[in-house]
């Protein structure tokens, strides 16, 4: 469903110590007061996910079509409301990717986003998806080096050389088979789906409540597909549009893309830090051969064994389009590159692939590639791959061209696609809130109006800014929205716009 990047809600770099999906603009830590002496209750157990927060794991069916078959687990972290007395329920947390581990993401990213007022009143709770993070998890390659070898290689862009792009991914696809086994087969939505049902029966919850972010929004939309008449109060943040098929929303991401770097731009040209001169166009230009030049003679970094190829330069510059509050980050590092080395750069890679001191602190990526393969996979005859090749680099001028001739990475995937794009009504749903940001580049704005369109009950909210998602990084006026459907359930007027 999600093509190019992963994405995740609220993505932002801050500091130097990096971490994945913190919102730029996080509130301030709660006044609230604290659980602090809750006995935990049987079946959970103190853990370091959070201040105060309680883990257990929770047994599923493999396949859900096959519910007394082999079992997997899901990993579960719960932050208990702040204020017992008045606690509303569960309210389930997902990051997005797909592949995103919400544990992973819980104390640095997902609560500081998330207001006091409604962490006084719910219990949050993250899960990892299955196939992803403490869940029983996709496993492919096993040594970083080997990641890092398959993150940095050039894929052939050119029709001639579209086979030989089974170099890279055949070795990828035969690793993912052997450890990972028969769960590669059933990491599409659908059955996350079931899961999530399954774990608002565990906690006790008659209705389930969402905050979804990204590929979340498609997820909490399935699962109100699924079960209409069990639906709380969801909030789908940075919707995606689940009619759209890949290759459609790859080309419509690419245009997203190129709006936020040209957003990007026109902020960096009025700066003193700014690597470029002259126009927004000429600056485009100017990054459109850079890449050309990187593709060609991969720059040197302070890591001697790992040069910034053309990949890790695109994911450098991609993951700061994420949030405005990392563009100062993205000029440094262009500035540095255009000067001939790639450190920089490399360093806003690795933290897109969440790797640190050598290592990758999660499996999103693969677990980002095995899910897109059951749920949605790209036509791979060569004249479809060069027509969609054509339509990117229509929709992105400046960075179309570099996400081409990929689609073989599903092709040669060891199980067949189970999702289709399709139309999303859930029809008798509880009011269904969902939010576009106008300049959200992974997710474009015309999604959200999408799924809100074709929801029955879907409440349509608009941030007009920049950046990816709007909840827990945008304004007070999106706040009080969600906060108000969050604490009261009533959404806000359908069409508002903040």
């Amino acid at each position: 469903m999600v093509g190019l990047l992963a994405v995740a809600g609220g993505m932002t770099l801050t500091g130097c110590a990096l971490q994945p999906r913190t919102p730029v603009s996080s509130p301030p830590p709660s006044s609230a007061p604290v659980v602090t002496d809750r006995v935990v209750p049987d079946g959970w157990e103190r853990c370091t996910a959070a201040a105060n927060a309680e883990c257990t794991t929770l047994e599923v069916p493999l396949d859900w079509d096959d519910p007394d078959g082999e079992t997997i687990e899901l990993a579960i972290a719960r932050v208990p409301a702040t204020n017992q007395d008045k606690r509303l329920g569960s309210l389930l947390v997902n990051p997005g990717g797909p592949g995103g581990s919400a544990i992973g993401s819980l104390r640095d990213s997902l609560l500081p986003s998330i207001s006091k007022d409604v962490r006084a009143r719910y219990d949050i709770v993250a899960f990892d998806p299955r196939g992803v993070g403490q869940s029983t998890p996709v496993t492919c390659y096993t040594e970083a080096e080997q990641l890092d070898e398959f993150f940095a290689a050039d894929w052939p862009r050119t029709p001639a050389g579209y086979e030989q792009s089974l170099e890279i991914v055949e070795p990828f696809a035969q690793a993912c088979a052997e450890n990972s086994g028969p769960l590669l087969a059933h990491v599409d939505t659908v059955s996350a789906a079931k899961d999530m049902d399954a774990i608002r029966g565990f906690l006790g919850d008659e209705k389930l409540n969402l905050l979804g972010y990204s590929y979340g929004t498609f997820l909490g939309a399935t699962y109100a597909d699924l079960f209409p008449e069990k639906v709380g109060r969801l909030v789908l943040d940075g919707a995606l549009d689940p009619s759209v098929d890949g290759s459609l929303h790859e080309v419509e991401q690419a245009a997203g893309f190129e709006g936020a770097l040209e957003a990007y731009l026109e902020d960096c040209l009025g700066t003193d830090i700014c690597p470029f001169d002259g126009t927004v166009d000429q600056a485009k230009a100017e990054i459109h051969q850079f890449l050309l030049d990187v593709e060609a003679n991969p720059l040197p970094t302070n890591d001697p064994d790992r040069p910034l190829t053309l990949p890790l330069a695109m994911s450098g510059i991609i993951v700061a389009m994420y949030d405005e509050g990392s563009w100062i980050m993205e000029s440094t590092a262009l500035l540095y590159a255009l000067e001939g080395d790639g450190s920089s750069l490399l360093l806003l890679s690795d933290f897109y692939y969440e790797r640190e001191n050598g290592e990758y602190a999660s499996n999103q990526m693969e677990a980002f590639i095995a899910i897109n393969c059951v749920d949605d996979r790209l036509p791979a005859d060569l004249a479809s791959v060069e027509a969609h090749a054509a339509a990117l680099k229509e929709a992105s001028p400046t960075l179309g061209e570099f996400w081409a001739y990929t689609e073989k990475q599903c092709e040669v995937w060891p199980y067949p696609q189970v999702g289709q794009p399709h139309v999303i009504n859930a029809p008798g749903a509880a009011p269904i809130l969902v939010i576009g940001t106008t300049g959200d580049p992974a997710t474009p704005y015309h999604g959200a109006v999408a799924l809100a369109d074709q929801l029955e009950s879907g409440v349509l909210l608009t941030y007009q800014g920049n950046g990816h998602t709007a909840y827990g990084r945008s304004n007070d006026c999106v706040t009080k929205a969600v906060d108000t459907y969050l604490l009261e359930g009533t959404p806000p007027e359908d069409g508002l716009t903040c």
